[in-house]
């Protein structure tokens, strides 16, 4: 069983790129506590509740000796929300759009660790996890040579940009590892500067509490009304600091049926989606990532959504009608 032949077969299953990380030590891995003591986990408890097993994936798998990391492709032909200047459309995170990326991708690493166990010639131990799992992902895909960790926090790869599904597979096979990644964001920071919340507080450093994901996800209860203002018409997670990425300018597109947005969620606007049943809602997360935050959570962010939208509806009526009544003042030399 050789690297060479993992990865091969990692293609062959559909992930667009596949690199081994050694199971070490890395210094990037001594950050989370840090993040964790700033309380930008918010109310996610289970990311406190699993900090020592994140620490190091051989608290895991104590044999570990490499994870090998997978990246995926779910960019569709789609505009980005930037590109959008209608208020009332509902904003969706691209990776929400298709079917529930935990289970497309576990499945295909799960057929991947089958393969390895079928083709290796001596016995070994692999856990494999799909962003649920006590696993550091980013860290160990930069040192598979997957992607450096970008001023938004996501994984960028040259070829690939940043629109892909990461995987980990943590095993105690002595595979050859890759090169790390090195930073190429360069003095880049429009990341940063377009963060609807100004959640990325440094680079690479999201405060949780404040990002829109966060917000219409994770968060229980009513969205605070400092940040209410800020989600504008996003209903489920947010795309900005991505959208705006110069690596992901020519990213490439994927065909795989798997992330081609469901109809329910299809540019919709606001208010088609506002007047849907619950039991409509519900069909449409079947089997889709965004059953996360429930139908209930759901109809929160839209309420919040269509608030912001109103609100600027009105203003950029006022705004017209004050245009108007200026021209007509006016002479009528320079009308």
């Amino acid at each position: 069983m050789t690297a060479s032949e993992v990865k091969a077969h990692a293609r062959s299953l559909g992930f667009d790129a596949c690199g081994v990380a050694p199971a070490s030590d890395h210094p990037e891995l001594k950050f989370y506590r840090e993040w964790l003591d700033r309380g930008y986990a918010g109310e996610m408890a289970y990311l406190h509740r699993t900090a020592d097993r994140r620490a190091d994936v051989r608290h895991v798998l104590p044999a570990a000796r490499t994870v090998i990391v997978t990246a995926t492709v779910y960019h569709t032909d789609r505009p980005y929300s930037t590109e959008c200047a209608d208020p009332a459309r509902a904003q969706i995170a691209r990776y929400a759009w298709g079917d529930d990326y935990h289970d497309v991708i576990g499945a295909r690493l799960e057929s991947l660790v089958a393969w390895m166990h079928d083709s290796s010639a001596e016995p070994f131990d692999a856990r494999a996890y799909v962003d649920t799992g006590p696993v550091q992902e980013r860290v160990y895909a930069q040192h598979a040579g997957i992607g450096w960790i970008g001023k938004n926090s996501c994984v960028i790869n040259p070829e690939l940009g940043s629109w892909v599904f990461l995987g980990a597979i943590i095993c105690s096979l002595p595979l050859d590892v890759d090169a790390p990644s090195l930073d190429q964001c360069g003095t880049c920071t429009l990341c940063l500067d377009a963060c609807p919340t100004q959640a990325i507080v440094a680079p690479g450093v999201v405060d949780s509490t404040r990002c829109i994901s966060y917000l219409t996800i994770e968060q229980r209860g009513a969205i605070p009304d400092e940040h209410r203002a800020g989600v504008g018409s996003h209903v489920y997670g947010c795309d900005v600091c991505q959208e705006v990425c110069p690596w992901n300018a020519v990213a490439p597109r994927s065909d795989d049926p798997a992330w081609q947005p469901r109809p329910a969620w299809d540019r919709v606007d606001l208010l088609t989606l506002s007047q849907r049943s619950d039991e409509e809602l519900t069909a449409a997360m079947r089997g889709s990532a965004m059953k996360r935050t429930k139908v209930q959570g759901l109809r929160r962010n839209i309420a919040v959504a269509l608030d912001n939208s109103s609100r600027l509806t009105a203003e950029a009526a006022e705004i017209a009608e004050k245009s108007r009544e200026n021209s007509l003042r006016a002479p009528r030399a320079l009308r």
